[in-house]
């Protein structure tokens, strides 16, 4: 049995990501496999998905609704789970077979290189695979010291790669970031819908656009400026592909 988890908490995502998400799962594996969704919220979501309280964490305040959180999923508890589980945010777009992320270096903390820092040895957690129990100094040199290693890293990505020396990228071709790698180079994001290439397992939409709003061409923006160059086509691969 294939394992994937994902993480559902706070407002900005609704269940119908959830329900999405294990579709397109459902799809694009020839295996079998569930997906437990950890949440503070689990109304709307589908009967097929094993939802479970988030995990316990001392986290800040002021860190609870960030990518911090996603630490409390490095338990060695972690709902009775055992070897390596696949992990996806909500605003994923699966877009080929997931199986290869479970063949890939097993026993091994596997995770996509980070789209703004490659060479820097770090990931993006967007979408990594932990052998659960492996190293359970991620969840509790955070739970212990929260402020400790928050001074020292900016983001949980970060921290998780410093601190795990052993750490695999998956093949660049497998994950991609919609922004940072489909979306033309300004000006020609304005002329050119993005293109989808045709070896991408996954697709990444790290802040904004989401998919929903990408797939309209859609690109929310905090300061009016921001619009002379955020700007996205629509793209219907997006629907095609996030249902």
């Amino acid at each position: 049995m294939q394992t994937i988890v994902c993480m559902k908490w706070g407002t900005r995502y609704p269940s119908d990501f959830v329900n999405r998400l294990w579709s397109m799962i459902q799809r694009h594996t020839a295996r079998p496999t569930q997906l437990i969704c950890y949440t503070d919220d689990p109304v709307g979501i589908d009967a097929d998905v094993i939802t479970a309280p988030i995990p316990d964490i001392n986290i800040p305040e002021r860190v609870a609704i960030t990518g911090w959180r996603k630490i409390a999923i490095w338990r060695d508890d972690l709902e009775h789970l055992s070897g390596d589980v696949l992990f996806f945010d909500l605003d994923m777009v699966i877009t080929g077979s997931i199986d290869p992320f479970f063949d890939y270096e097993p026993g091994h903390y596997c995770v996509v290189e980070n789209f703004t820092q490659r060479g820097q040895e770090i990931g993006n957690t967007s979408i990594f695979r932990m052998p659960v129990g492996k190293y359970p100094n991620i969840f509790t040199r955070f739970n212990e010291d929260p402020e400790g290693v928050l001074a020292q890293y900016d983001i949980e990505q970060q921290y998780i790669s410093g601190d795990i020396a052993a750490q695999r990228f998956w093949p660049r071709e497998w994950c991609v970031s919609f922004k940072h790698d489909l979306i033309p180079s300004w000006p020609m994001n304005f002329f050119v819908t993005p293109k989808l290439p045709e070896d991408v397992i996954s697709v990444a939409f790290t802040g904004k656009p989401d998919p929903d709003e990408a797939a309209i061409g859609a690109w929310p923006v905090s300061a009016g400026w921001k619009k002379l160059y955020k700007h996205v086509r629509p793209t219907p691969w997006i629907m095609e592909n996030w249902r």
